[in-house]
């Protein structure tokens, strides 16, 4: 952590060195096996346009951030937060599980090449387990519940639709707990934690709970995969050309 944070923000960056929930020696809680989910019935047609914005949670942000990075047609994905003020927006205060934030990325997507229902699909698929109640793998908490914040009503439409479609057919064996809430704000996190996976492969917490969702991106969306990584860093570069 750098030597300028207070003592506080120094001991969160240590909690986070250690993993999520100060989870890394946690070898049993490797990824859920994922579940391969139909289309969205109802979704937005694929067509050139503004780049649009999707803002969901499902558990530590390291891990979801990781596998939109690798989404064709993903052009930035930041870590952060979303539900609770800005005033509570930091990593110490968000981990009490008191704040109404939930640990969320941002993805922002051009429409032409992928749609708002397809990166649910993604979602629901292989970047979390949409049945467990306030806690992914070994992180529990509030903070680390599945969510959906929706910018629009076109946005609330497909994931409520979506949700009772994959509930109706019973394709998880436990029904699925994913709020769909409206998007009052999203707070980008602290610098630490953005492209963590990409820049940590090695450490315990992202081999055992995170890398295995990258994989199974790559084996059930083999035409959605990108082998290249949007990293934050690049992202931004892109946007200042423009």
């Amino acid at each position: 952590m750098q030597s300028q944070y207070p003592r506080m923000k120094a001991i969160a960056a240590l909690l986070v060195l250690l993993g999520c929930a100060i989870a890394t020696q946690v070898t049993v809680s490797a990824a859920e096996a994922p579940v391969v989910v139909p289309p969205p019935a109802l979704d937005n047609p694929k067509a050139a346009g503004a780049m649009q914005t999707a803002v969901i949670a499902g558990g530590c942000f390291w891990g979801v951030q990781g596998v939109f990075q690798h989404v064709r047609g993903v052009r930035q994905v930041l870590s952060g937060y979303a539900g609770g003020e800005r005033a509570t927006a930091e990593y110490e205060i968000v981990s009490g599980g008191r704040t109404g934030h939930a640990e969320s990325v941002q993805v922002m997507f051009d429409p032409k090449e992928v749609s708002y229902g397809e990166i649910l699909q993604v979602f629901f698929s292989v970047a979390h387990d949409p049945t467990q109640l306030n806690r992914q793998g070994p992180d529990t908490g509030t903070q680390y519940r599945s969510a959906i914040f929706y910018a629009d009503d076109t946005q609330k439409n497909i994931a409520e639709a979506y949700i009772a479609q994959l509930d109706k057919a019973h394709v998880f064996s436990r029904a699925i707990v994913t709020r769909v809430d409206p998007l009052k704000a999203f707070y980008q996190a602290e610098g630490y934690h953005q492209d963590y996976l990409l820049l940590n492969p090695s450490s315990p917490y992202i081999v055992f709970n995170d890398l295995p969702k990258v994989r199974n991106l790559k084996r059930l969306f083999p035409s959605r995969y990108n082998e290249q990584a949007v990293t934050v860093t690049a992202a931004a570069a892109t946007a200042q050309r423009r």
